[in-house]
């Protein structure tokens, strides 16, 4: 008889990184219900039940699944958590918003599901991808090669800047966040820019966008009034970065969204830099 890893064996998971990390894992199994909005990977959407979106979740279809664990991730989930808590079901929200902090929470995980070696053999391997993604960098700026300023847009309406372990991950591919003092601020209202000619005036060489799900529109931005002058609009630098594969605080933000970033500032340092 195969002998059960330890931790809870029914759980739920109302946002993608954790159902991504589970997955990595070869946990899956102990998966019963997902968030709506997961992407990655992409067999769950088609393997798990659909129980919530982010900020609501149908807590009915959850209980019905009988998880002996949900997780959820952020303050916005508080609602959801209550109402699981006060029907009697074991509740684990984090608030990961740096880079250490997912590194910390990836392993809770790990550790919860009986999986702290492999989880920690994980991560080490995305520490040692992201030390030599910054060893790159150096080498770039070692032969006379200047770091870029980039405005990574959140949203478009109003502009929302870059969360903090997104412009962490910025640093890391060789960026420089040019609103780095909105970085810390854990709630998108406090990091919006109500007025767009503030970002103009700190002149970014590259733009990234990621809509939270919303297709970005590269041509929207370069055509805002005033924003013709920009160098990153002049020399069309305005990239997408799927919000799936970076504003999630998950595996793929230190895997695929840092790896994205550091292609395309990579290919700036060396055309322009």
């Amino acid at each position: 008889m195969k002998s059960v890893l330890p931790g809870p064996q029914r759980i739920v998971c109302l946002t993608e990184e954790t159902t991504e990390w589970l997955y990595l894992l070869g946990q899956e199994a102990r998966i019963v219900g997902i968030s709506g909005y997961t992407v990655r990977p992409r067999r769950a959407r088609d393997e798990k039940p659909k129980v919530s979106a982010f900020l609501n979740a149908k807590i009915d279809k959850i209980l019905a699944l009988e998880p002996d664990c949900v997780l959820g991730f952020s303050d916005l989930q508080a609602d959801i958590a209550a109402q699981l808590i006060r029907a009697g079901v074991q509740v684990t929200v984090f608030n990961q918003r740096s880079v250490e902090q997912i590194y910390s929470v990836l392993f809770q995980i790990a550790a919860m599901v009986g999986c702290a070696q492999e989880g920690q053999a994980q991560l080490s391997a995305m520490r040692t991808r992201l030390d030599a993604i910054q060893a790159n960098v150096a080498a770039l700026q070692a032969a006379g090669k200047r770091r870029p300023k980039v405005y990574f847009e959140e949203w478009d309406t109003p502009h929302i800047s870059a969360i903090r372990w997104v412009s962490e991950l910025l640093g890391v591919a060789g960026g420089d966040d040019i609103f780095p003092e909105l970085a810390e601020k854990s709630l998108g209202k406090d990091r919006i820019i109500a007025d767009g000619m503030s970002i103009v005036a700190r002149s970014p060489d590259l733009i990234f966008g990621s809509w939270c799900g919303k297709k970005f529109r590269p041509e929207t931005v370069a055509s805002r009034p005033g924003w013709q002058d920009v160098p990153a609009v002049r020399n069309g630098q305005l990239f997408e970065i799927k919000s799936s594969n970076i504003l999630q605080p998950g595996p793929a933000a230190l895997t695929d969204g840092v790896a994205q970033m550091h292609s395309v500032i990579q290919q700036w340092m060396l055309a322009y830099g």
